[in-house]
């Protein structure tokens, strides 16, 4: 410290503390002049003192103002140093080769076995070199041991003098005293000019810049702006000298870039763009080095802070010798990041940054790696690989396509529809990723997001990849299954698109996962979109191939129709007539008959047989199973189907009565007529009659009205429809004291618009020509017995009205009618027994009710007393609508 206050006069030192910012620069400009003496007269250890003096008395002061000074005369040293620097590199470089010559006979005959070698050889060498790197923050004591190891190293390799310099990373961890220690250990004569030389063309560095970068956290602001300017002035005369300190440098900027004082963020501003300059025409700068801190810091949210990172990417991207390309997933996220900014500026930034990128990925080369299998051979293309990596920036963009920003999701699905068309097969890990990034914007409320997200789902659904070759079926099917829930109509269309995408690609593997995706499946039957609908059913059609899966589709539908009545009331029609086109109607209607048939639900029963009933009269898709039941008297397979169908249709009278007409059995429908006692004529068996009448007057039954015309051929027609007319009642006040308020009015109402059934009926049977009656027809029609026909003529059928045949007593074409009359009967009876049961109930519930006694259930009377009329549930006026 003495040897350095003999060196400055005391006036200069005074001056430099001055509150006087005039007087601190001459002061500064005094110590330039003597540091520039100094330089040219070889004294580099004074030089070092009087560095030591302006860090440690003034850059280190408590005093703002020696702070101030301190940084300026740093600055005026530096520039008193430049005239000597191209003269100190160049005594550096002799400093090494004096070394090289001089290595122990050991260390030459390791240099020796060195030459030759295989590049495996050499590449572990150069791994020794960067262990060496890695290792010169070790003690002083080691350090001649180290850069002995560099020196052998490095003359492992056919290099020129001129090229064995010690890079400047490693020559900044050297001290004076430590390069003197080498200069013993190695038993050279180095002078000591040789080795001041080395320090002030690369050490003197690593003594000034540390103080002003410690300055830029100052609380004075003052002294932060007079530290930029300070390392503004080192920074043009070392230039790459001090690339060094560049994340040092970098990270103060950062920081000083979002200042509270507009001067320092002036200044700040200023340096940068020297820095920017320096940095590009480097060849010193490692961008590896950089990154880690790049990626940490674009997570922060300061608008200053964004624009001065995006900045330096956008200048880092354009230096043609950085592969900022390579490093794009590290900083990609904070990009996308900055694109919900609130700043238009920062959100044009980022965009003009990452289209940049973008468009350098489209034209990313590919890069061939060639192999020689056999020597003398030239080498060929073994491996093809892109130098994008798809993979990691996936995952940020498919979390950005979720973005609520939405000129975030905008982007992200932009990249994504690009990196679709271009990594193709590397992306297929994360196809259900990006699939469920894509299938939400689909309905996006933003047009253009829908349009790129829709040319991006058909472009990925294009790719047809191997389950075999990492490509996750169950993952794609979880997706679309989570995407069935969403609110979006498109969404839940392309979600079932890719089921059936994927059914027919790869359909074993989809069925291992049925039992994931049947139940979410069944349930968008109730969708509220007819598309969706359709689109399930098709899925299920395509599923219920094979015959086990095909009886579980139907089981599990009958199931959710008994769970959910309002799925049978609304897309009940649809359902069923859809899986006809699709799975043979007559394959459909035989199964659910089964099922139907042991039902334990019985008022279900009756309701879902109504409900089959009414679709089998009306559905064009069912024409020719209609036509098929025509033939039931003629026709095995006709008749086979209406065996199939009748015992479920027990449960309901009226459908029994349908399918007998249906079929042609009017004689069988005349006797299911007969049959029928007064409980089973209430309000709902009425509803199912006033349709059945309706549709009598429809196409359907075109031929039942054609076939009046021959009374006499077709006398059990006739009865049967004066039987049905008979059934419908001509009073309208008769049953409304026995059906309580509620089941009186609706009953008084139903009569009101409901009564023309009888009168359209009526009408219709006036129009018969009676006179192609004849006595015997009379008198076998008005038989008590509906099959007296059957047993009068002993060992012959009737299998038409009027067309007698030879079979076995009452056989008719096989069909035991009398049995299956009695089949009818037993089911009903156990409807009335249930009606009963459930009537009961009611009437326990309500005689234990404190509350006034309400309305009885509508009841018709019996000789022993009230008895219960209804025998289903309360879903009376709830049917099963045409």
């Amino acid at each position: 410290m003495a040897d350095a206050l003999f060196v400055i006069p005391a006036s200069v030192l005074r001056n430099l503390s001055d509150k006087l910012y005039e007087k601190r620069k001459n002061a500064a400009l005094e110590f330039e002049g003597i540091v520039k003496q100094l330089a040219s007269s070889g004294d580099h250890e004074k030089i070092s003192l009087v560095i030591n003096l302006l860090t440690t008395e003034f850059v280190y002061s408590p005093q703002a103002n020696h702070r101030k000074g301190g940084l300026i005369g740093l600055a005026a040293a530096t520039v008193g140093l430049t005239s000597e620097a191209a003269q100190h590199l160049e005594k550096l470089d002799a400093t090494i080769a004096l070394l090289a010559p001089d290595i122990s006979s050991r260390e030459v005959e390791i240099v020796k076995k060195s030459e030759g070698q295989d590049p495996k050889t050499v590449q572990e060498e150069q791994d020794v070199e960067m262990q060496v790197c890695n290792s010169f923050h070790v003690c002083l004591q080691e350090v001649p041991d180290i850069l002995q190891q560099f020196t052998r190293t490095q003359n492992s390799h056919t290099l020129t003098p001129s090229d064995r310099r010690l890079p400047s990373h490693l020559v900044a961890c050297f001290s004076l005293a430590g390069l003197e220690k080498v200069s013993a250990r190695m038993g050279q004569a180095i002078r000591v000019e040789t080795l001041c030389s080395f320090m002030q063309s690369e050490g003197m560095t690593l003594q000034i810049v540390p103080p002003v970068l410690n300055s830029f956290s100052d609380q004075d602001s003052r002294v932060r702006y007079y530290a930029c300017e300070a390392l503004y002035n080192i920074a043009k005369i070392v230039r790459g000298d001090f690339i060094i300190f560049f994340n040092q440098i970098f990270d103060a900027l950062c920081k000083l870039s979002a200042d509270s004082d507009g001067n320092v963020q002036s200044a700040a501003h200023l340096l940068d763009r020297l820095v920017k300059d320096i940095v590009t025409e480097s060849d010193q700068f490692s961008i590896e080095e950089f990154i880690p801190l790049l990626r940490e810091r674009m997570n922060v949210l300061n608008p200053y802070v964004r624009q001065f990172l995006v900045g330096w990417i956008t200048v880092l991207d354009s230096v043609p010798d950085i592969d900022m390309l390579g490093f794009l997933p590290d900083f990609l996220d904070g990009l996308f990041n900055m694109l919900s900014d609130s700043s238009h500026e920062i959100r044009q930034q980022a965009d003009s940054a990452l289209s940049e990128f973008l468009q350098e990925i489209k034209n990313s080369p590919v890069r061939f790696y060639c192999l020689s299998l056999i020597d003398g051979l030239a080498p060929w293309p073994l491996i093809l690989k892109l130098s994008v990596d798809y993979s990691r920036m996936a995952e940020i963009l498919v979390q950005r396509a979720a973005s609520p920003d939405e000129f975030t999701r905008l982007t992200a699905i932009t990249w994504i529809n690009e990196f679709v068309k271009l990594g193709r097969d590397q992306l297929v890990p994360y196809y259900a990723d990006i699939l469920g990034a894509i299938l939400p914007c689909i309905s996006d409320k933003e047009e253009k997001i829908r349009v790129v997200a829709r040319e991006t789902n058909e472009e990925l659904r294009a790719i047809k990849a191997d389950p075999a070759e990492t490509f996750d079926v169950g993952a794609i099917l979880s997706i679309t299954r989570r995407q069935l829930d969403s609110e979006w109509e498109a969404t839940r269309i392309e979600a079932l698109h890719w089921i059936s995408t994927l059914l027919n690609r790869h359909r074993a593997e989809v069925l291992c996962f049925l039992n994931d995706i049947f139940d979410t499946l069944l349930k968008a039957l109730s969708d509220s979109s007819d598309e969706v609908v359709l689109l399930v059913l098709d899925i299920h059609a395509c599923i219920a191939q094979d015959p086990l899966n095909f009886r579980q589709l139907l089981v599990f539908l009958v199931h959710n129709f008994r769970v959910d009545h309002s799925l049978l009331e609304r897309r009940g029609a649809l359902i069923i007539r859809r899986l006809c086109v699709l799975l043979d109607a007559e394959r459909v209607y035989r199964e659910l008959s089964t099922i139907l048939e042991g039902e334990a639900d019985l008022d279900f029963a009756c309701i879902m047989v109504q409900a089959l009933n009414l679709i089998l009269l009306t559905s064009s898709e069912l024409s020719e199973l209609r036509g098929l039941l025509k033939q039931s008297l003629v026709n095995a397979a006709g008749k086979d189907l209406f065996v199939s169908l009748y015992a479920s249709w027990c449960h309901s009278p009226m459908a029994i009565i349908s399918l007998c007409l249906l079929a042609q059995m009017y004689q069988h429908a005349s006797a299911v007529i007969q049959s029928l006692v007064e409980e089973d004529i209430n309000a709902k068996f009425l509803v199912q009659l006033d349709k059945l009448i309706r549709l009598l007057e429809t196409p359907i039954f075109a031929y039942i009205r054609l076939q009046l015309l021959e009374p006499g051929r077709y006398i059990w027609l006739l009865k049967a429809l004066y039987g049905l007319l008979m059934l419908l009642p001509q009073i309208k006040n008769f049953f409304i004291p026995m059906l309580g308020m509620d089941m009186g009015d609706w009953f008084q109402g139903y009569l009101s618009h409901k009564s023309s059934a009888f009168k359209r009926l009526r009408t219709r049977l006036k129009t018969v020509p009676l006179c192609s009656f004849n006595g015997d027809q009379l008198k076998q029609a008005s038989s008590g017995n509906p099959y007296s026909q059957i047993l009068c003529h002993s060992g012959s059928q009737i299998s038409e009205d009027g067309d007698i045949t030879q079979d076995n007593g009452n056989l008719q074409n096989g069909i035991n009618f009398a049995s299956r009359l009695q089949q009818f009967e037993q089911m009903q009876r156990q409807h009335r027994m249930l009606a009963k049961s459930q009537a009961q109930s009611r009437i326990s519930s309500a005689s234990l009710s404190k509350e006034e006694p309400k309305a009885e259930p509508w009841r018709i009377p019996t000789s022993e007393g009230n008895r219960p009329l209804s025998r289903s549930s309360r879903r009376g006026v709830g049917q099963f609508q045409i």
